[in-house]
């Protein structure tokens, strides 16, 4: 039994110290802030609650895993969860809207069709036969194993199977997104559509490779699903699943560095000066703050993935709305820029700004957990922004009230009050520099979207969250925390589930 210090209380950190307690180690985890979750937050007032974070849960099976693997009673003896249907709304530029499915790829097909016109449902469900066999190449890979040390072959083939393009009497295959979507899709619509998976972590369509496409996959295919009462409760689930397994954890704690004894890790030092030993020490933070924590001693060599410190964040605006939520009305409804090289071009540009209309997420969840009556609505409003950004927030906020109001056309006229939170309330919340959040690890682009492996190049140093592989979002944050407790309870012939 090793003694096994956790920095950090998020998701990933949670997950592993979960299955490292299980497999009988004594766990300590460390927690700068007051509470748990990372990013995974909640925000209430005046009966009104709602998620800061992520709102939505994709590819559930990982946390199901956890919770078999970690104790008697299942995820959803924890916490109740739904899915999301439709799975999302739609309002593109034109002022085309549709409504999709959850998890049914004939139902997309026949959505697409019959709001858009032929062949655009069937475009769409050829687009994802294609993603699947991305998905195939790359699941393991990218999900389930470890960093491969020769992790450049994973740059180097673009697993997308794109169609032969002729152009300029030459035959092209698509290499970008944009590209999937522009001789593919060929419906701007349905570009938007493409694109905004792309989005919403933060990636630009041009440049993010073709494989890209396994975003919206996972979506299509394992549906899109929800915790009654806000993803906050499966963190909470999940924290409560640690304290059952008899996990330590000290709130308000800072970790100031890292105790090396012989080049290898021998615990932590806290802000108050006091050394907490350890076998073993997993990181759950952002590269930056590793790096303060190891004064300078290099975890990664020149043969390895180098951090990702990330370019894009997140303007959450929540408002507070009279009146109930109607009946019928989608959970998700994502309302496209009505100029997409404007808001590229302001997200991703040499000098980004502030994309005047950009695309809009609208959550609508209803349920009672999140108002203090039928007679009201919680509304949260989502949109990529720069990291480091959210100088004018009351004025971006603004630009997503007037956006928003093309979903709801009435929301002006319920508004009660409004909180605008920018991405320094990320970089606190998180420790990421400017508020910056990590995309999931992909394949191709020369491995540029890649994230660095668990383990370190000191010993028993191992990372775990978003920012280590395989990378940002919910599912890959259980992965990663599955991923450093094998390599931990099996060592480094740990292959991953199978």
């Amino acid at each position: 039994m090793a003694r096994i210090a956790v920095i950090g209380a998020g998701m990933g950190a949670m997950a592993a110290a979960a299955r490292l307690a299980v497999a009988g180690h004594r766990v300590a985890v460390y927690e700068r802030t007051e509470t748990y979750g990372g990013a995974v937050r909640r925000f209430e007032r005046d009966g009104f609650s709602f998620d800061t974070g992520p709102a939505l849960l994709p590819l559930p099976a990982v946390w199901r895993d956890l919770f078999v693997k970690t104790g008697k009673e299942p995820l959803e003896r924890c916490v109740d969860l739904v899915q999301v249907d439709p799975s999302s709304h739609h309002v593109f530029a034109d002022g085309t809207r549709v409504s999709l499915p959850n998890a049914s790829r004939a139902g997309v097909v026949a959505a697409l069709d019959e709001a858009l016109g032929p062949p655009a449902g069937q475009r769409w469900g050829d687009f994802l036969v294609r993603a699947r066999e991305a998905w195939d190449r790359t699941r393991r890979p990218l999900l389930e194993e470890p960093l491969w040390p020769d992790w450049r072959v994973l740059g180097e083939r673009e697993p997308y199977p794109a169609v032969p393009h002729k152009r300029l009497l030459r035959t092209r295959r698509a290499g970008t997104l944009a590209e999937v979507g522009a001789w593919e899709l060929r419906d701007a619509r349905l570009t938007a559509l493409l694109e905004s998976h792309a989005l919403a972590h933060g990636l630009d369509p041009r440049s993010a490779p073709a494989s890209t496409a396994v975003l919206p996959y996972m979506e299509h295919a394992f549906g899109t699903w929800y915790v009654r009462g806000g993803l906050r409760e499966l963190a909470r689930a999940v924290y409560e699943r640690c304290r059952e397994r008899r996990v330590e954890f000290h709130f308000g704690t800072e970790v100031t560095g890292l105790v090396e004894k012989d080049g290898r890790a021998a615990g932590v030092e806290l802000a108050d000066g006091a050394v907490a030993e350890a076998e073993f020490v997993v990181a759950g933070v952002a590269p930056g703050v590793l790096d303060r924590l190891v004064g300078g001693t290099p975890v990664r060599g020149d043969g390895d993935v180098p951090p990702q410190h990330g370019t894009a964040s997140r303007l959450t605006v929540l408002l507070a709305l009279r009146g109930g939520r109607p009946e019928g009305t989608a959970h998700r409804t994502v309302v496209h820029a009505e100029d997409r090289e404007s808001e590229l071009g302001s997200l991703f540009g040499a000098v980004p700004g502030t994309a005047g209309r950009p695309t809009v997420t609208v959550l609508r969840p209803g349920g009672p957990e999140s108002v203090p009556d039928a007679g009201h609505e919680a509304v949260t409003l989502t949109s990529v922004v720069p990291a480091g950004g959210g100088a004018d927030a009351e004025g971006h906020a603004e630009h997503l009230i007037a956006v928003a109001e093309r979903a709801v056309p009435d929301l002006r006229d319920r508004l009660l009050w409004h909180e605008v939170l920018t991405p320094a309330d990320i970089a606190e919340a998180t420790g990421a520099e400017g508020g910056a959040v990590p995309a999931p690890a992909l394949a191709a682009a020369d491995g540029r979207l890649l994230h660095p492996a668990n383990g370190t190049r000191t010993g028993g140093l191992f990372t775990v969250g978003g920012w280590s592989h395989p990378g940002g979002g919910l599912p890959h944050a259980g992965m990663s925390g599955a991923l450093v407790a094998g390599l931990i309870v099996e060592g480094p012939g740990f292959r991953g589930s199978q």
